[in-house]
């Protein structure tokens, strides 16, 4: 058995098929861990997710903000869902489309393997969060997604505040700044207040900003965390953080990670020809 982490995939279906059949996954032993962003950008997102659902049985996912973002569009009137990309109508109108949204909307937004060691999760973490607290801002969340009450969080998803998770928060507040933290965050300062618009490398952001890894003052945390959403940090391995968003949406990789050896193995695709890298970060 081997256990695969995968970066954001974000609709990239060719490069997909290829990277499991580069890590000969077998569906009857191994499993995937996908870091979220499963859709969007790439051309594909419907096949995407038809192909990572046939491997539900075999797949933990983490959800990330494009596909949160599918889920809140998925809420609005059908005159409005016309008006988003056609890769997003193609999911939103096709046959199967209850089916794997509801699904879908039944994934985590932190996934914590105690025997392995590892955590996943989207983007990042609040620097006053234990591992035990991430796990319960997460839980409670989650528990809003998979309820009768997932509409009414999905239509309050969108926004910038609250700008940094506190325990005072309550209902809505809560939760988007939980969503925010787990699916978005890039920069914060020592507080946690997110800055929403630095996607750049270590080093162009805010005075005042650290990525949040690297932030002073940060809770210890026992585990090892792999993440996606930054593609242009890229590839990052440090202070017992793995970041494999590696940019394939933007002419970049596709990266698996296996999680079970005893010292992370990458495997990569390279993102088809036609691929091209943004004129700013992509998000």
């Amino acid at each position: 058995m081997a256990v695969y982490a995968i970066g954001d995939v974000q609709g990239c279906y060719p490069e997909l098929q290829r990277l499991l059949e580069k890590i000969r996954f077998d569906p009857a032993a191994d499993q995937l861990w996908f870091c979220g962003d499963l859709v969007n950008r790439g051309g594909e997102s419907l096949a995407t997710l038809r192909l990572i659902h046939s491997l539900r049985e075999r797949s933990i996912i983490t959800l990330g903000n494009h596909d949160l973002s599918l889920l809140a569009i998925g809420q609005r009137r059908e005159d409005a869902q016309q008006r988003v990309n056609p890769e997003l109508r193609e999911v939103l109108f096709a046959e199967d489309a209850p089916v794997l949204l509801e699904w879908l909307r039944m994934q985590k937004l932190l996934h914590h393997d105690e025997a392995l060691g590892w955590t996943m999760i989207h983007a990042g973490l609040a620097p006053l969060w234990t591992l035990r607290q991430a796990q319960r801002a997460a839980m409670e969340v989650e528990r809003e997604l998979g309820s009768a009450r997932h509409q009414r969080l999905l239509k309050n998803l969108f926004g910038n505040r609250p700008p940094a998770w506190t325990n005072r928060l309550q209902g809505v507040e809560r939760h988007r700044a939980t969503i925010n933290t787990l699916t978005r965050m890039r920069y914060c300062d020592v507080n946690g207040r997110i800055d929403f618009e630095g996607k750049g490398v270590p080093g162009t952001q805010k005075p005042g900003m650290y990525p949040w890894f690297e932030v002073p003052g940060m809770r210890k945390r026992e585990t090892k965390i792999v993440c996606g959403h930054w593609s242009a940090l890229g590839r990052f391995a440090g202070l017992g953080v793995y970041a494999i968003d590696t940019g394939c949406v933007w002419g970049g990789q596709l990266t698996a990670m296996r999680l079970d050896s005893e010292e992370p193995q990458y495997i990569t695709v390279q993102a088809e020809p036609h691929r091209q890298k943004p004129k700013g970060g992509g998000d």
